[in-house]
């Protein structure tokens, strides 16, 4: 089962947009997680989703975890499908319980008391599509799901 939930293919397409999402979940669970790039660290975002959103712990921390380390699985393309599918519950619940009722629109002229959900939405195909095809080239997913010719070609094939 573990080799069927990491096969993929060698596309590097698949590999660039793995990468880029991986990134940016990084980047927000960074925020989340441990206060980088401006972000409240562990005890202010779980204070803010227990508090304000009133999500359970349980699940608050699952949420925080999700993209955090679900975006180092992305840029490492390790367990590629579990952590686009962890990243892509997060989105749906972000949807659902705060930007739904903002409306589709990002908020880019600061008119509106929020943030809308076209990210999100965006978000969502690009890990359904990952979550479909695997972490595609260069990615601990390829190394440990191919064979092992197929992996590293060590002598020049003869003609």
């Amino acid at each position: 089962m573990i080799r069927k939930l990491m096969a993929t293919d060698n596309d590097t397409a698949t590999a660039i947009l793995r990468l880029v999402l991986g990134v940016i979940f990084f980047a927000h669970g960074a925020q989340k997680l441990l206060g980088w790039f401006g972000g409240y660290g562990f005890t202010g975002t779980m204070g803010f989703f227990t508090g304000l959103l009133h999500i359970p712990a349980p699940f608050a921390f699952l949420a925080i975890a999700a993209e955090f380390f679900g975006g180092l699985g992305l840029i490492f393309g390790l367990l590629t499908r579990v952590a686009s599918f962890g990243i892509f519950c997060n989105m749906i619940v972000a949807v659902a319980l705060v930007h739904g009722r903002v409306g589709f629109f990002m908020n880019w002229a600061g008119t509106q008391k929020g943030e809308g959900y076209e990210y999100h939405l965006l978000a969502l195909a690009a890990l359904a599509f990952l979550m479909i095809h695997g972490g595609g080239a260069v990615s601990v997913d390829r190394l440990l799901s191919s064979p092992g010719d197929e992996r590293i070609k060590t002598r020049p094939q003869a003609a």
